[in-house]
């Protein structure tokens, strides 16, 4: 696995096998990702603006705002105005956003640890390693 080629190869694999395994994941899912990013960055980081929040999505500050709103009329999140800025909106994870946030997790880790149960030790044993070793990769 020296060479570039090789190396090209295995990472073509490890997207593909990456998309196809978070597409399938996410099918289950019962909220937007685009919402679900934002209910997660805001768990994360705490309260942002709609721009932070644009930023951190790569969209458009009106797709954010859009949104935002949706969360906002379901009661996930609250809108406030910036105690620096009473012009920016800033977003803050309400405490009915943060359980619906945490049941959507529940849901994916138990499709995940569903599909986990049929493989055999040694497959286990090797996906046990797979977390630190595509964090090493992010980092």
């Amino acid at each position: 696995m020296d060479d570039d080629a090789d190396l090209t190869d295995l990472a073509e694999e490890l997207r593909t096998a990456l998309g196809d395994f978070v597409r399938r994941v996410r099918a289950y899912d019962t909220m937007p990702r685009s919402q679900v990013a934002v209910l997660g960055h805001l768990a994360r980081t705490g309260p942002l603006s709609i721009a932070d929040l644009a930023r951190r999505e790569r969209v458009k500050h009106q797709s954010m705002t859009r949104t935002v709103n949706l969360l906002g009329d379901q009661d996930l999140v609250t809108l406030g105005v910036a105690e620096d800025d009473r012009r920016r909106v800033v977003v803050t994870l309400s405490s009915t956003g943060t359980r619906r946030l945490a049941e959507e997790r529940r849901q994916r880790s138990a499709r995940i640890a569903a599909t986990l149960r049929t493989l055999d030790g040694e497959e286990r044993a090797m996906i046990a390693r797979l977390p630190a070793v595509l964090r090493k990769l992010v980092d």
